[in-house]
């Protein structure tokens, strides 16, 4: 089993940068995609970004490609998400995703998730 932590969300300002991380334990994750994806006020859970555990290929929503960059730290088993040019429509909780078999496609029913960080931008 995977556990996943995530922690550096907060209240930010329009135009701000935060970055989000998650910790990894348990099983190992180098055969994991890993993903972050986030969950709007009254609004379905949706893509962000994934990246790859072993080759470093990314891949982004269209909404967030420019302004956010997916990373990770092998060493650390840490995924981050650096968040910059943030707006309003940013707000939502951001939840990290580990998708066994580096499946890109991160089925739901078979994904492991962290619990969620707030992340708040105000106008």
């Amino acid at each position: 089993q995977v556990q996943l932590v995530e922690a550096g969300g907060g209240l930010v300002q329009a135009g701000g940068s935060l970055r989000l991380s998650c910790a990894a334990s348990g099983r190992t994750v180098s055969t994991y995609a890993m993903g972050w994806f986030r969950q709007g006020p009254g609004k379905e859970r949706e893509f962000v970004a994934a990246i790859s555990w072993n080759t470093g290929y990314t891949y982004y929503a269209d909404s967030v490609k420019g302004r956010f960059t997916i990373s990770r730290d092998n060493a650390k088993n840490t995924v981050y998400l650096q968040m910059n040019s943030l707006k309003p429509e940013d707000t939502a909780v951001y939840y990290c995703a580990a998708s066994p078999n580096n499946n890109f496609a991160f089925p739901r029913n078979s994904l492991h998730w962290g619990q969620g960080t707030q992340v708040t931008v105000s106008s």
